[in-house]
């Protein structure tokens, strides 16, 4: 479908009919927030760096890029906050493997290691090349890092396709649970700041952490008596601005740019709110008028039907 000023290709939960998608579990780790409702408060200024062995552990760590270790402990925060994996990683799911799947978002991930493949390539040849970086150098490894790391065994896809990554990685993820692909999707976006990222952004740095959601039918998390967050409401992407319909988070300029994380940590930081207390819809919104496409997600408080 073509895209104009006026026309957006809509995806609703009335488009969706018999299912409900809800957040059932989130997780954030940035410098200066690491709860969701830090997150929604405003992450503080000057905070540390996230160090990803402090919540899952070095094991695993030492060839993995930077994105795909702070991959790793948002996806395990994101896991238990949905009380799908216990304190220790080695007692593994609450639910069948085969019930979650991954998604994940990310425009600047593995840039790093790419980069440095294509430096070794240029300057020496082929044989120069680290047998433990170029497994690295696909576009997918966040994603698939994730799955065999937490034995997340259901679909897995990658998405890296610009400002409304974030929020379409979520839509993809409420598509496989309403065609009945999987029942939950562990929903992750990560950016890395490092020198290679700086630099394709002309200096700029990157938010250098991301989120996580655990998103599920809710009628798989009414069976496991799983607490609901938030509602996913109307998705719509296109050319274009979008309508405002509801409250909206926006990162703090400290913070660098999200990118392939902003939709998530507008999620998240949605829910913060809904966990205070708050009942108004919150709208993610990501990409503008500038850039091939923008995308917005209206989320519900949790009594919604």
């Amino acid at each position: 479908m073509t895209t104009t000023q006026t026309d957006r290709t809509a995806q609703t939960d009335a488009s969706r009919p018999g299912t409900s998608v809800v957040v059932t579990g989130a997780a954030v780790l940035l410098p200066g927030a690491d709860t969701v409702r830090a997150l929604a408060d405003g992450p503080a200024a000057g905070g540390a760096p996230v160090e990803p062995a402090a919540h899952v552990g070095k094991k695993g760590l030492r060839y993995k890029d930077r994105a795909t270790q702070l991959g790793y402990a948002l996806t395990a925060a994101a896991l238990r906050d949905a009380g799908l994996l216990g304190a220790d990683e080695k007692d593994g799911l609450s639910v069948p493997a085969t019930s979650v799947g991954v998604v994940a978002s990310s425009n600047f991930g593995n840039l790093d290691t790419v980069a440095r493949a294509l430096d070794t390539l240029r300057e020496e040849t082929v044989t120069g090349t680290s047998p433990m970086d170029l497994p690295n150098a696909s576009s997918n490894v966040i994603a698939s890092s994730a799955a065999i790391r937490y034995g997340l065994r259901g679909p897995n896809l990658m998405v890296c396709n610009g400002e409304t990554s974030g929020l379409d990685a979520v839509h993809w993820a409420a598509t496989m649970i309403s065609a009945g692909r999987t029942e939950r999707v562990l929903v992750l976006g990560v950016e890395p700041d490092n020198e290679v990222v700086r630099k394709l952004l002309d200096g700029e740095h990157a938010v250098d952490g991301g989120a996580a959601l655990v998103v599920e039918s809710r009628t798989a998390a009414a069976e496991r008596s799983a607490t609901v967050r938030a509602v996913l409401g109307p998705y719509s992407r296109g050319a274009g601005e979008v309508d405002l319909r509801g409250r909206r988070w926006q990162a703090p300029a400290h913070l660098g740019k999200a990118s392939g994380a902003s939709g998530l940590l507008q999620i998240a930081a949605a829910v913060g709110w809904f966990d205070a207390g708050e009942r108004g819809p919150v709208q993610a919104v990501t990409g503008t008028a500038a850039d091939d496409a923008s995308a917005d997600l209206l989320l519900l408080a949790p009594e919604a039907a």
